[in-house]
């Protein structure tokens, strides 16, 4: 009987693998059936996307890393959609960081957030267009686009005393970025005592993976989502009170 222990804690150990991979490939597959293209090309090219029952097309502009969907946006989208009993998003106050074409923020818009969505001023154009074209008469409230350059300003631009979020929400916006570091200030900063962070991450390579560490000092992190089959993680964090936060930079 000894001799076989360790022979069947190894197939509980694949099976159980086993079910991973196949709770991982059922929902990356229903993720990514959300998407659709169009049956005819027309003179403007966009991506079809259904979320709260509803068709929202989204214009790509493929010279922008800023202006293209990647499906982390897509995972995100998915986890607010199906679990609006634990992140009801109804009249809450969001705010999406690195919005780029903006259907994280237009499915928040749907699902009766107040929406502030923010970018870098060279994909705000298009961001624009994209939110107020996909939430037009289809929302509660009228959501905000604004530019938002990360570190120093965000103190200027959404001060304490006036902005409070509920939600701040992000989908790749770590991949192929100069300026983690100011990504990471922002996240501190506006992420306030009753704040929570949704934020999807497709894994690449680093330094991109070693900012999630980084990540960890700053505020307490659950793993909502693996798909392995799509390398994205998505993550809900809140921030640390100071001692915890203290500690654990001594500890490191």
């Amino acid at each position: 009987m000894e001799t076989q222990q360790p022979r069947v804690m190894k197939e509980d150990s694949k099976t159980k693998e086993e079910a991973g991979a196949a709770v991982d490939e059922e929902l990356a597959k229903a993720i990514m059936a959300r998407c659709f293209h169009p049956s005819i090309m027309g003179p403007e090219a966009w991506e079809g996307y259904v979320f709260s029952d509803l068709e929202i097309r989204i214009k790509e502009s493929t010279d922008l890393y800023g202006a293209v969907l990647w499906p982390s946006a897509m995972v995100l989208c998915h986890f607010l959609e199906t679990n609006r009993d634990k992140h009801n998003l109804t009249d809450k106050n969001v705010i999406e960081l690195g919005a780029g074409t903006g259907l994280v923020s237009i499915v928040s818009s749907l699902l009766g957030a107040k929406v502030t969505s923010t970018d870098l001023p060279d994909v705000l154009g298009n961001l624009q267009y994209n939110v107020m074209r996909n939430t037009r008469d289809r929302c509660k409230y009228i959501p905000l686009v604004t530019e938002l350059i990360w570190g120093p300003e965000v103190e200027q631009r959404f001060p304490r005393a006036t902005h409070c979020f509920d939600y701040i929400l992000a989908a790749d916006v770590v991949y192929s970025h100069p300026y983690l570091e100011e990504l990471m200030d922002t996240f501190d900063y506006l992420c306030q005592e009753n704040t929570q962070i949704l934020w999807a991450m497709r894994f690449r390579l680093d330094p991109e993976n070693s900012f999630v560490d980084r990540f960890r000092q700053r505020f307490h992190v659950d793993e909502l989502y693996d798909l392995p089959s799509l390398s994205i993680k998505l993550y809900r964090a809140w921030r640390k009170d100071k001692r915890t936060r203290d500690q654990g930079q001594a500890a490191a």
